[in-house]
């Protein structure tokens, strides 16, 4: 008993712990960007610094992110199929993180009034890091067993949220520095960004270094390869049912998660009047209880089941939500907040985890691309209907949020119809089991 406690048990034979740690120091790494990047300086920057407040900043923001999102649903599938046959996973690792990196870089040079030079790099570095977190995600199956994916994917969730934390506390200090010496946030989002780009490449060194390629792979040409992964679609309806349906739950829920993400401090700075420095530690709290959400609850998914506690995570957004949008006082607002990250990393955590868990074992890069169409498609629709909203309503942030809650309902709805069971047993027998409805 006392070694199936340890963490090794967790482990599937031959993979060692430094192995697991490289994979988590990559959510470690990449945090810096979501959390810097998309959640809290770049974007209030751009809607008010570059685009000086104008009424469609919001929508030109969600629409360039939606853009790079579509891009990463049609292309990620093929380029996972790649990867599954010819062993590129790492090799897309690498590209992808170069990519996000030096286009984080390139933020730096974005001033007031660049709008198209911003949008574009924007959407860049958001593409090749939406590549890089679906890549990674297909190391899971090969390193967790089956029973403890959602523990190992918490692990990873959670130390993602550190980096997170550490890279916006160093954000907030260069902000701090900023505004004790007069300078306007036109003169150190710059240096913000260097540094966010920097933290990136340093932090993700050891995911090249010890994580190993997850499988073998054949020579098969790039339209074998789609036409293979567009069969994989179709084998989700009739041999993986529930997998299929994982996938629009996800499709749902994800939509309402990428909204707080890309539009949180936006929110913050427009509806509630926070500071970017005040923005800054509103993000850094939602990171802690993101943080120990996605430790926490690994281990209780584990136990109570994944489709139970991804019910109890979307019932907490909903709360979030309507706290939010109705709530007045700062108070309720910080109480939001704080549910927002425990949510966040339950449901990320969950969701890997439960993907992981239902994915044929010798196709799990293909399977993971699909969960990122799902995940692409959601991220196309959330901020771009909020971001219409807000335009169609001019201005009305509350509104917007309140319309956002209903993503996480029509979640709870469609995995209310998932079957984990009978899923499982499909995965087992290849896609054999399908035929239970």
């Amino acid at each position: 008993m006392s070694d199936e406690r340890n963490g090794a048990s967790a482990l599937r034979p031959g993979v060692g712990r430094r192995e697991v740690w490289s994979w988590a120091m990559y959510d470690f790494a990449n945090s810096s960007y979501t959390t810097v990047v998309l959640t809290t300086v770049f974007n209030a920057y751009f809607v008010g610094v570059v685009a000086a407040g104008q009424s469609w900043a919001t929508l030109a923001l969600t629409g360039a992110l939606s853009f790079s999102y579509l891009l990463v649903m049609l292309f990620m599938p093929g380029l996972g199929a790649r990867a599954d046959a010819r062993a590129g996973h790492r090799k897309l690792l690498y590209s992808s993180t170069v990519g996000c990196v030096v286009g984080t870089a390139i933020l730096a040079s974005v001033a007031p009034g660049n709008i198209a030079w911003a949008l574009v790099w924007l959407a860049f570095s958001n593409v090749c890091y939406c590549v890089g977190e679906s890549t990674v995600a297909a190391f899971l199956p090969g390193l967790a067993r089956p029973e403890a994916m959602g523990r190992v994917s918490g692990w990873g969730w959670s130390f993602g949220y550190c980096g997170g934390m550490l890279a916006l506390g160093l954000s907030l200090w260069i902000a701090a520095w900023g505004g004790t010496h007069g300078l306007p946030a036109a003169r150190y989002v710059p240096w913000i960004m260097l540094l966010t780009a920097g933290f990136f490449a340093i932090a993700a060194l050891p995911s090249f270094l010890w994580l190993r390629e997850p499988g073998s792979g054949s020579t098969a040409s790039t339209v074998a390869l789609l036409t293979q992964l567009r069969r994989a679609w179709h084998e989700t309806r009739r041999d993986f049912p529930d997998f299929r349906r994982l996938l629009m739950c996800i499709a749902c829920y994800q939509a309402g998660i990428t909204v707080v993400i890309t539009l949180a401090s936006v929110y913050a700075t427009e509806v509630m009047g926070f500071s970017m420095q005040q923005t800054m530690l509103l993000v850094f709290l939602v990171n802690i209880g993101a943080a120990i959400g996605a430790f926490c609850f690994g281990y209780v998914e584990d136990r109570i089941g994944h489709k139970r506690a991804l019910a109890f995570t979307l019932l907490g957004w909903i709360v979030m939500i309507l706290l939010a949008a109705l709530g007045r006082s700062l108070a309720v607002f910080w109480a939001a907040a704080t549910l927002a990250g425990l949510c966040m990393g339950t449901s990320q955590s969950a969701a890997r985890a439960m993907v992981g868990v239902l994915a044929p074992q010798r196709r799990p890069a293909e399977f993971f691309a699909l969960w990122t169409f799902a995940v692409q498609l959601s991220a196309v629709v959330g901020p771009l209907s909020y971001g219409l909203l807000v335009w169609g309503t001019h201005g009305d942030h509350r509104l917007a949020l309140l319309v956002t809650g209903l993503f996480f309902v029509a979640g709870l709805v469609v995995l209310a119809r998932v079957n984990f069971e009978r899923g499982i047993q499909a995965r087992d027998a290849g896609g054999s089991a399908q035929n239970v409805s």
